[in-house]
């Protein structure tokens, strides 16, 4: 056999063995991408919340009315049309925010306190300041805002308010204030005065964050905001607990009619 024949053959070997080298490189590397989700992959399933709290930044700053879709858009990085695809409105926009905000946290309530042993009181106060102080450092504390100063203009997003927050959550605390007049626990009461005696002062805070808050009118005793939730909702429990009574002599001359 010629030298030439023999350099021929071993070319071609050389050649097949260098081609199935670069096949099952791509090979590779294709399973390997198909595999792992592309960053575009990963970037469009951010996309709903980036467009949630975009949205929610910009409807807190300058209120729903006055805050365009484009510019929602433009803050979360994305273009009109894209807005559009997963929600067609912005009164759509504002729902997927209450609703990913509130309403998901009420959800949350209602489970953590089922899972809370002990009495109903011991349960208000287990998640009542939990729950509210998330909501207040959290941007949700904004949604309230929203809600006094603009939703008298939208009265069907005022409508899905109140069904998706303000029934849930109030029924959430009625029920466990009910529980406790049941067993004994609390003296009878008016449950609905009592759930917005303890609600209302809570909205306030998340409300004087967004207003004077923001402009640095700072209270001191907001300085903890735990701390006074806390204080707050164990005042008001208290205040319905069965005490024995005290005696006449024990009370102040100061207070005697």
């Amino acid at each position: 056999m010629s030298l030439a024949l023999l350099a021929d053959r071993a070319l071609t070997r050389s050649t097949l063995t260098l081609q199935r080298r670069v096949l099952a490189l791509l090979t590779n590397q294709s399973l390997t991408m198909s595999a792992a989700p592309t960053v575009r992959q990963r970037r469009k399933d951010a996309r709903p919340q980036e467009l949630l709290d975009a949205a929610l930044e910009l409807f807190v700053e300058k209120g729903f009315a006055a805050t365009r879709s484009e510019e929602v858009a433009m803050r979360a990085g994305v273009s009109k049309g894209t807005l559009y695809l997963y929600y067609p409105s912005k009164e759509e926009l504002l729902k997927a925010v209450i609703r990913q905000t509130l309403a998901a946290k009420i959800a949350e309530g209602r489970v953590m306190a089922l899972n809370q042993q002990g009495s109903p009181a011991d349960k208000l106060l287990a998640v009542l300041p939990h729950w509210w102080g998330e909501v207040y450092r959290s941007p949700a504390s904004g949604v309230f805002k929203l809600v006094i100063t603009e939703m008298c203009n939208f009265p069907e997003l005022a409508q899905f308010y109140a069904e998706e927050v303000i029934m849930p959550g109030t029924a959430l605390v009625a029920e466990h204030l009910e529980a406790g007049m049941a067993c004994g626990e609390f003296h009878r009461h008016d449950v609905m005065s009592t759930v917005y005696s303890i609600v209302m002062p809570l909205i306030m805070v998340c409300l004087h964050k967004h207003s004077l808050g923001a402009c640095g009118m700072d209270e001191p005793i907001l300085e903890d905001p735990d701390g006074f939730i806390r204080r707050h909702v164990t005042l008001v429990l208290n205040g319905l607990r069965h005490a024995p009574e005290a005696p006449c002599s024990s009370i102040p001359p100061s207070l005697h009619a």
